[in-house]
């Protein structure tokens, strides 16, 4: 019987049944970090417990890292006590640690994927919503909570109810200046916030054939602000090329064997899914945010909604709440909207390639007089491959903060944060109210080439104009 790779993973992981009906699912690959595994830790002691499959948790410090200055002890307390209570924890479980001096540092997003450890056909979690990520490999990747974080520790399995799988098709040519951050916006604001609720979103069609690696994580990213749990790319030369020579990946006569493995993963040409749901690619375009949900989304050229226009009570209602806390008029146009900080990085957006997009528009150019700008790579690999090929010196020339890898300013559980009622232009993933650290700071979520041009003019910009 034809199969999705979502099901065909989740097969091929499933271990037995619990007695209220779900499924207990094997976990291929556990990545934590310095947030959400101290208390799971400190439960697994509580109960006697020891970690079951040390070899398959790995471990990297990213959301309360500084940005500015990386050296211990850190200026905050919470953050020292933190990032040593994961260095203690990985050492008496004998857990692999990209720490900050191994120079595999990073955002865990970026860090399994570098690694070569997020592979096709596997389960994977961590305790960050962001797990997504990884489905971009086409692996079923989640974010689970701290219990659960417990109990893979402890077990290596978790129990789960099966999602239903809805197949997102984007087909045609992606216009100048439209990104895959483009694409993933534009999708959300379609199918809503809430819409992916219940469902594994399976990403395809000619766009995605196209995209890179780094590209398709951009949007499997950004499945959890679509409601789904997960979303996934099936995998392809583009994602065996990608992994090739990994650290972690398969090599010599184990690599064919692996490819081979991993191929019979993707879903089935005559499977059957939940839901289908199609996108042109012609009708994307530079796709910003305007309110306080990810899917309060425009093209660039469009307005800001009004709520006059609304067609249900509960649509006009969360407009003009977004409108109070956005503080803008509806019906103006979003290209008006002033920036005071621009703000490049995050794991949805702080990969190589972002980096060297919006070096090309940035090169020559300065920020705009009285615009914050950093840009932060999420990863220190990420970070010493701009530095060899010369980006970092474009930002740094251009006025913006080049910093250390981390999570920085997309959720501020670090220092980098918004003051007052500061609008940011972000790379990142979400805009939800006080998400960038200031009660009444404002996010305008965009593509790292948008965040530039942002940076550039002082107010949201078409990057097609440059």
């Amino acid at each position: 019987m034809a199969r999705t790779l979502y099901k065909k993973t989740w097969d091929a992981h499933r271990v037995g049944e619990v007695a209220d009906g779900r499924t207990q699912l094997f976990i291929g690959t556990h990545l934590i970090h310095e947030v959400t595994s101290p208390q799971a830790f400190g439960m697994i002691r509580d109960l006697g417990l020891g970690v079951r499959y040390p070899g398959r948790t790995f471990a990297t410090v990213d959301h309360i890292v500084p940005t500015d200055n990386q050296e211990q002890p850190f200026a905050d307390p919470l953050a020292e006590a933190m990032i040593n209570e994961l260095r203690c924890n990985v050492e008496e479980y004998g857990i692999t640690y990209f720490s900050l001096g191994t120079g595999r540092q990073g955002i865990v997003h970026m860090v399994g994927p570098e690694q070569g450890i997020t592979q096709p056909g596997t389960t994977i979690v961590c305790g960050d919503s962001h797990t997504a990520t990884h489905g971009a490999f086409g692996a079923i990747a989640f974010g689970i909570g701290t219990t659960q974080v417990r109990d893979v520790l402890a077990t290596q399995t978790l129990a789960m109810s099966e999602l239903k799988v809805r197949r997102i098709n984007v087909n045609g040519d992606l216009g100048t200046g439209v990104y895959a951050k483009d694409v993933i916006l534009h999708i959300i604001r379609h199918l809503g916030a809430k819409g992916g609720i219940g469902y594994a979103y399976e990403y395809g069609g000619d766009v995605f054939d196209r995209m890179t690696m780094e590209e398709r994580m951009t949007v499997c990213n950004m499945s959890i602000e679509g409601g789904a749990r997960c979303g996934y790319v099936n995998p392809d030369a583009t994602t065996y090329s990608y992994l090739k020579g990994k650290p972690y990946a398969p090599s010599g006569a184990e690599w064919d064997e692996a490819v081979r493995r991993w191929e019979s993963f993707a879903s089935d040409e005559d499977c059957v899914y939940d839901d289908v749901v199609d996108f042109a690619a012609e009708e994307i375009e530079p796709t910003v945010t305007w309110g306080i949900s990810p899917d309060h989304g425009v093209g660039i050229s469009e307005l800001i909604p009004d709520p006059e226009n609304a067609e249900t009570a509960d649509e006009r209602e969360s407009i003009l709440e977004a409108l109070a806390y956005m503080r803008m008029p509806a019906g103006s146009a979003v290209a008006d909207i002033p920036v005071d900080v621009a703000f490049l990085g995050s794991c949805t957006n702080g990969r190589l390639s972002d980096f060297r997009e919006a070096a090309r528009i940035l090169k020559g150019r300065s920020v705009a007089d009285g615009v914050k700008a950093i840009a932060v790579p999420g990863s220190q690999i990420t970070a010493h491959q701009c530095e060899e090929e010369g980006i970092a010196d474009i930002f740094r020339e251009a006025g913006f903060e080049w910093r250390a890898a981390g999570c920085s300013m997309c959720l501020a559980m670090n220092p980098d944060k918004l003051v007052g009622d500061q609008i940011c232009a972000s790379s990142s993933n979400r805009n939800y109210k006080g998400r960038q650290g200031s009660p009444t700071g404002r996010t305008v979520l965009m593509s790292p080439a948008m965040v530039v041009a942002a940076a550039v003019t002082g107010v949201v910009t078409d990057v097609r104009s440059f």
